[in-house]
């Protein structure tokens, strides 16, 4: 426990020191639910003006969880793989997954602060969610999920791009391209054919359309993404990006070069 407390600790100070993280994991979705909060109503009645609010919200802490596995997680990675600290943890009888569980704990935590920053602000701006008590914890769940997918990928990135700036421009870059063409920042209702079939493929987005269902309604998901095989699809997907992010992180920011 005490190598992975190390790193989890490590981590977190390290997410909080750095201000390109700030700025894209918290900053920038406030940002945008404080524009699209306003902007964005267009001439809805008064009744729906607070579950419009609501579902941007939710779009942007799926944004900040996206950006916060993706753009940081590998950040991290190849900041340590520069300053030489895998190889010296290499060279100690150190096993990987105590590393990467350290890792995915800090990135937990704080995707979490950043996603509850993004949710109160989102509700001081008059967001408001419908929901039960199941809905919720069925929410946090599918909130995790994203968390698994977006580390998932950023474990890839982050064994693969070896400078720190370039990893984290590249997850910013994967993170913004795939929110804007899923549906994560635009309505599913709105995309064409061929990127609604992405959307639902794409883990993070039918995540974020199930929480937008659970808590603001079918209207404004655009869909029924709670059926078995979406839900199951998701699941799946997202574990697979999960596990082989773990997998390629183990074998070769690992491997003595």
């Amino acid at each position: 426990m005490g190598q992975i407390t190390a790193t989890l600790d490590k981590t977190i100070k390290e997410f909080l020191r750095q201000k390109t993280i700030l700025f894209w994991t918290i900053a920038w979705p406030i940002l945008w639910v404080l524009i699209g909060s306003f902007s964005y109503v267009g001439n809805a009645s008064e009744e729906v003006i607070p579950y419009i609010r609501g579902s941007i919200t939710i779009s942007m802490m799926a944004f900040a969880l996206m950006t916060a596995g993706m753009a940081n997680l590998p950040g991290n990675i190849a900041e340590d793989r520069e300053r030489g600290l895998l190889s010296k943890l290499m060279s100690m009888p150190i096993k990987p997954w105590r590393d990467f569980v350290g890792r995915i704990l800090a990135l937990l935590a704080f995707s979490s602060l950043a996603a509850i920053l993004v949710a109160l602000v989102g509700y001081i701006c008059g967001a408001r969610f419908s929901y039960t008590m199941i809905g919720g914890w069925q929410s946090i769940g599918f909130l995790l999920l994203i968390s698994f997918a977006s580390a998932g990928i950023g474990m890839l990135i982050g064994t693969f791009i070896k400078h720190v700036h370039g990893a984290i421009m590249t997850g910013v870059g994967m993170a913004v391209i795939t929110a804007a063409v899923s549906g994560v920042m635009a309505p599913y209702s709105t995309l064409p054919s061929l990127l609604q079939h992405f959307a639902r493929i794409y883990p993070i987005s039918s995540a974020n359309s199930s929480i937008t269902y659970l808590l603001v309604g079918e209207d404004y998901a655009g869909y029924d993404p709670l059926s078995a095989s979406q839900t199951t699809l998701t699941i799946v997907i997202s574990l697979l990006l999960f596990v082989a992010g773990l997998i390629t992180y183990s074998r070769f920011c690992w491997r003595k070069e």
